[in-house]
């Protein structure tokens, strides 16, 4: 049953991760619903690097076309110090943080269903009356841009908040253009899901075992293959339709957890 409910929740991640609607937070409360746990909630983290590579591997071609130009390139210059600067609030917060957000921020389904509602009200109202956008292509961000973008990421350590949305909110409000803002998010996700990664299996190696990574395993292959589907699709449909249907996602599932939560379950 452990195993069946690990593919379950790694389809989840892959559906969720690049979209702003909390991984994070439809994970843990999946879990807690469920009945399924993981030592210090590892399980929600390390699965997230099957989302990671998946959108790894759909821009690789892009991503490798910076790293070869950089000795030449001021643009592609520009952009590496753009994620690196945006990155680095989510680096700091992170390091200092992680083991309050591990054992009090995760361990609170409550917390998460209000973070939803929440940040769904604010996704929602940025989605109908940000300013009108003036930037339009993710490559060329300014510096400022990228580092209020990398703060407003930050509000992602709380779960339910949301990666995807943070930074979304943060760049519509910085005047990004929707779909550009999707695909600055998309390429930020991957030094930051990728730390995360990493710092966790530094902190909680020691409380794994064989069939946890099992576990593991099943969550990562379903997740990198429900990404690839989803990556290839939000960007045009942002592009068509902006975000409010995930304002209204978001308010949904975290009313529901809030209606079962006051249920006793």
């Amino acid at each position: 049953m452990d195993y069946l409910i690990a593919l379950f929740l790694g389809f989840v991640e892959g559906l969720t991760e690049y979209i702003p609607v909390s991984s994070t937070g439809h994970l843990l409360l999946l879990s807690h619903f469920l009945g399924f746990s993981s030592p210090s909630n590892t399980f929600e983290v390390l699965i997230q690097l099957g989302a990671v590579l998946a959108l790894l591997s759909l821009y690789f071609n892009k991503l490798w076309n910076v790293v070869i130009t950089l000795p030449t390139s001021p643009q592609s210059r520009g952009f590496a110090i753009s994620i690196l600067v945006a990155f680095f609030p989510a680096l700091v917060i992170g390091v200092l943080a992680h083991d309050f957000i591990k054992s009090v921020l995760f361990e609170s389904p409550r917390l998460i269903c209000i973070s939803l509602i929440v940040g769904g009200i604010i996704l929602w109202l940025v989605d109908k009356y940000a300013p009108t956008p003036n930037k339009t292509d993710p490559f060329r961000l300014d510096f400022k841009t990228s580092l209020i973008i990398g703060v407003f990421q930050c509000l992602a350590m709380i779960p339910g908040m949301s990666r995807s949305g943070s930074t979304l909110i943060g760049a519509m409000l910085c005047k990004v253009e929707k779909k550009a803002a999707a695909e600055f998010s998309f390429f930020l996700a991957m030094p930051t899901m990728l730390g995360a990664f990493t710092y966790d299996v530094y902190k909680t190696h020691s409380q794994m075992n064989f069939n946890d990574m099992g576990l593991v395993a099943v969550g990562f292959i379903a997740a990198f293959i429900t990404a690839l589907i989803v990556v290839r699709s939000v960007l045009n449909f942002v592009a068509r339709n902006g975000y409010g249907v995930f304002a209204i996602w978001r308010i949904l599932v975290g009313g529901i957890g809030l209606i079962l939560l006051s249920l006793g379950h």
